[in-house]
């Protein structure tokens, strides 16, 4: 029950705020203007802000762990190709609306709140984050660059006969994208101990920490319930992929590995938390829907609760944890 309290306390103020969100916008306190303002202005600003502050604090030299960071890396690339090929698969014999949803399917089928949600996660369970950073070097970059190259390949405007003026644009995207840049400019901060004076570090961390509130503020506004019960059935898919698929697959390998309890807790919570909000606002920047995308990160905040509590109780009987 304390499990469930904890998990309760880091995700249902996740699941509230977009609540909040949804109904401002039914009272007309927030329009169509701002949600895609907010969007742009969280992509570009705020959240490479988080990642950069994220990252730099990430004590990569001590605290690294090249075995456990291959698998975080490994199990990552393995869910995304899974996925994506699976996707692929299963919209080839569908329609056009049907294709254009597969960019938002694998992202939010793979990428969890590592960054944002998960820490809070940690703390809650393990009562520290300390394993967080590696978790995130294995994975965080990868979820970014795939997340470029999947919504470039898979975007509605794209066309199939263009190989070559997708993989040009999916490689700029990389290349330019503020979220790549920031975290990668996180780790070199971090591996030469570089720090930036007080006052810019509590200005960028304040810029940061708008990243949550206005992400889950303008998916609730921007939730479209009739939309989202067409998309419904791809909701629930892609959310048991994410919070039981995933784990049910990958934990067993954290424990044969034999990773200490701190690092099998960071990989359920890699594996296992909700979709972060970054995966809409993404969405939305590379001209995509993003109906399926707040559907997904709605139910999975919803469910993690629940989910997440339910793999630390076995992890806990089985003393693993």
């Amino acid at each position: 029950m304390s499990n469930l309290i904890y998990s309760l306390n880091a995700t249902m103020p996740v699941f509230l705020v977009m609540v909040v969100g949804y109904f401002l916008r039914r009272t007309g306190m927030l329009n169509e203007e701002y949600i895609k303002v907010s969007n742009k202005f969280n992509f570009n600003v705020t959240l490479p802000c988080l990642l950069l502050l994220n990252m730099m604090d990430c004590d990569i030299k001590n605290t690294f762990d090249g075995k456990y960071v291959l698998y975080c890396a490994f199990s990552t690339i393995i869910c995304i190709t899974v996925i994506w090929t699976l996707a692929k698969l299963f919209c080839k014999k569908k329609n056009a609306s049907d294709k254009n949803i597969v960019g938002e399917f694998v992202q939010g089928a793979y990428r969890g709140s590592a960054a944002i949600l998960g820490i809070a996660l940690l703390q809650n369970i393990s009562g520290n984050a300390k394993m967080a950073p590696l978790m995130m070097l294995g994975s965080v970059p990868l979820y970014n660059i795939f997340a470029v190259i999947v919504l470039t390949f898979e975007s509605p405007d794209m066309k199939e006969n263009e190989l070559g003026k997708n993989l040009k644009k999916a490689v700029k995207g990389i290349c330019t994208n503020p979220i790549i840049l920031s975290i990668l400019g996180g780790m070199i901060l971090s591996y030469f101990d570089i720090t930036f004076p007080k006052i810019m570090y509590k200005t960028i961390n304040s810029i940061g920490s708008l990243t949550s509130p206005m992400a889950l503020i303008a998916i609730g506004a921007g939730f479209e319930g009739r939309k989202a019960i067409k998309k419904l059935k791809p909701t629930i898919i892609a959310t048991t992929i994410k919070l039981v698929i995933q784990p049910l697959i990958f934990l067993p390998v954290a424990v044969a590995m034999g990773f200490e309890p701190e690092k099998i807790v960071a990989a359920l919570i890699m594996l296992g938390a909700p979709t972060t909000a970054t995966s809409y606002i993404m969405a939305k920047n590379m001209n995509h829907e993003g109906v399926l995308s707040s559907s997904i990160v709605v139910l999975t905040t919803l469910m993690s609760a629940f989910t997440i509590t339910a793999w630390i109780f076995i992890l806990r009987t089985m003393g693993y944890i």
